[in-house]
């Protein structure tokens, strides 16, 4: 019977060689190992995927800014979610661009629009695909703002009424969850609310519970043709330096009825992400945005760094942070990798 010795060392080497009990090394030898001892795993599982869905048909249009990400009709919105959902896929959220906008943003609850006719189309053909659809009016109005604008002031508790209107069609039309991502004070409630009186209690709502003012959501805005005509988004939109307002938030949307709470940006919100999981312990979702999806892609063309292993690698840091639900742009290309 023979024993596994290790080959000879050089002289050198066996001058050095250390006395040790504790070797971690051991454990990252072979990729066996490595995989045997992984602390964070990702699975398709934890993905959703966001998609656009635009009026007309045959309509496939790369958004230039968000290489791989496209403005589908919902005839091909069809089959995107069905590629997706072969790649192991269970979960889309969707974002609605109408053929038309108004100052309040009302084809946002049009029972016919973009959003509402796709989660119909969805629910047809692939009805164990969970629907989670945005809730917002900033891709509705003309003016690009969240919410209802007077005197060049978002005004809370109008929009919030809107954002009900919206909520209610989705669920009509079959959503699973609605996700308000304006971040107007009191909503969840109000929405949680309106569902409930209507006989929509098993809608479930994932907030937006908190949602930075980030330079990171450019792209989208290209994608979601939604930039503000004018000012900014910091009335509503959460101060990248505000850690302990976060937990604030967060603890008033879980408290007025959320399911589900979403902390926005990702990356650039590692820290709360965990502060969120381990103060709440609650389901909690992160979303991977455009901005910094995009900039994976442009790093790859360019050349400077391995995109699959960087993907990898990004949503791995995301999971490893607390997310247990990762919304990206990735989620096709990461479900094949896995």
């Amino acid at each position: 019977m023979s024993t596994r010795t290790s080959p000879p060392l050089p002289e050198t080497a066996r001058q050095t060689r250390l006395d040790l009990v504790r070797r971690p090394r051991r454990l990252r030898r072979t990729s066996a190992l490595r995989a045997l001892v992984r602390e964070t795993r990702l699975s398709p599982d934890d993905f959703v995927y966001p998609l656009f869905v635009c009026p007309g048909e045959g309509q496939r249009r790369e958004v230039p800014s968000m290489p791989g990400v496209f403005q589908f009709s919902v005839d091909e919105l069809l089959r995107e979610a069905a590629a997706a959902r072969a790649d192991g896929i269970r979960g889309v959220l969707l974002f609605g661009l109408p053929a038309e906008k108004d100052a309040i943003g009302s084809s946002a609850y049009d029972p016919e629009g973009p959003v509402q006719t796709a989660i119909r189309a969805l629910k047809q053909e692939m009805p164990e695909l969970l629907v989670v659809t945005d809730v917002c009016l900033c891709e509705y109005t003309s003016h690009g703002h969240c919410g209802i604008v007077f005197e060049e002031e978002i005004r809370n508790d109008p929009t919030v009424e809107q954002l009900v209107l919206a909520a209610m069609s989705h669920a009509a039309a079959g959503a699973d969850i609605v996700a308000p991502s304006d971040m107007m004070d009191g909503r969840v409630g109000r929405i949680r609310a309106a569902l409930d009186q209507a006989g929509f209690i098993d809608v479930g709502i994932m907030s937006y519970a908190a949602k930075y003012c980030s330079a990171f959501y450019g792209p989208f805005r290209d994608a979601a043709q939604s930039a503000p005509a004018f000012g900014d988004r910091r009335s509503h939109q959460m101060d990248p330096a505000n850690v302990r307002e976060a937990l604030r938030e967060v603890a008033l949307d879980i408290e007025e009825g959320a399911d589900i709470v979403m902390v926005k940006p990702a990356l650039t919100c590692l820290d709360v992400i965990w502060r969120v999981k381990e103060e709440f312990g609650v389901p909690t979702a992160a979303y991977h945005v455009s901005g910094e999806y995009a900039m994976l892609k442009a790093a790859a063309r360019n050349g400077w760094i391995d995109e699959p292993r960087a993907m990898l690698e990004t949503l791995t840091a995301i999971r490893r942070a607390g997310a247990d639900i990762l919304i990206t742009y990735y989620a096709r290309d990461a479900a094949r990798a896995l």
